[in-house]
């Protein structure tokens, strides 16, 4: 349940009584999640007749309790899997990727152009996104940080989203259609429920070695890592 749902006599009260700054993120946090309701009443009554299809063909029921997005650089595919309570996870359906940047090979430095390779969450739904609608994803996150740390590689870089249009530096690029239906979906579920593997290319199709002159040393240990993750979701049941 949403805290900020119209503006109560109370509410305005209790905004008299904080500090200027404490006010102003009050105010902050109502436009946000007024914004998100408005892109919700706006695309999802649409974008959730486009998935129920998908989901009922794989007996999995809108919403489910958890889903996890499966992206993969070479094939440009973003796969949806879903799951009800008691359930195991179930394909639901693939995008194409529009736009990538960059090559093979984890994201190490801001400004590289690349696409982070990992285990990520999504923090943050942005309704304002120049690229439609975008959601943030925790790159850099504990592992990226450690290993930079490590290497003294002090700008590992930020900001990466998946979104919309086909425009991409560094982000996953899906198109206006699919950004709003995954965004209502996160939206409607919770962030907190929504895991995002990015991969080179599917270790499902081929191995994943990480052995290459453009990778960093440890690349092996983190593509085991989303080898282990990939084979929770076996390609047959696509």
């Amino acid at each position: 349940m949403r805290l900020f749902f119209g503006v109560s006599a109370a509410t305005v009260l209790f905004a008299g009584l904080l500090s200027p700054a404490a006010a102003e993120r009050l105010s902050s946090d109502y436009d946000y999640y007024n914004a998100i309701d408005r892109v919700v009443a706006s695309y999802g009554p649409s974008a959730e007749v486009r998935m129920k299809p998908y989901f009922m063909g794989s007996g999995v029921t809108y919403p489910p309790l958890e889903a996890v997005l499966l992206a993969t650089k070479e094939e440009k595919s973003l796969e949806l899997w879903g799951r009800n309570a008691g359930g195991d996870f179930k394909f639901i359906r693939s995008y194409p990727i529009r736009k990538t940047s960059g090559g093979p090979g984890p994201k190490l430095r801001e400004g590289d152009k690349q696409i982070p390779e990992g285990i990520y969450k999504i923090t943050d739904l942005n309704p304002r996104s120049q690229f439609h609608l975008s959601m943030k994803l925790n790159y850099p996150n504990s592992y990226d940080l450690m290993r930079a740390a490590k290497e003294g590689r002090s700008q590992p870089g930020s900001n990466i989203f998946i979104h919309g249009k086909a425009e991409s530096v560094g982000c996953l690029a899906v198109g206006d259609l699919a950004i709003e239906e995954l965004f209502v979906l996160v939206n409607t579920i919770g962030m907190e429920q929504v895991s995002v593997v990015i991969a080179p290319h599917d270790p499902r199709s081929k191995p994943m070695d990480g052995i290459a002159p453009e990778l960093p040393w440890w690349a092996p240990e983190l593509y085991a890592q989303i080898k282990q993750e990939f084979a929770r979701f076996p390609k047959n049941d696509i």
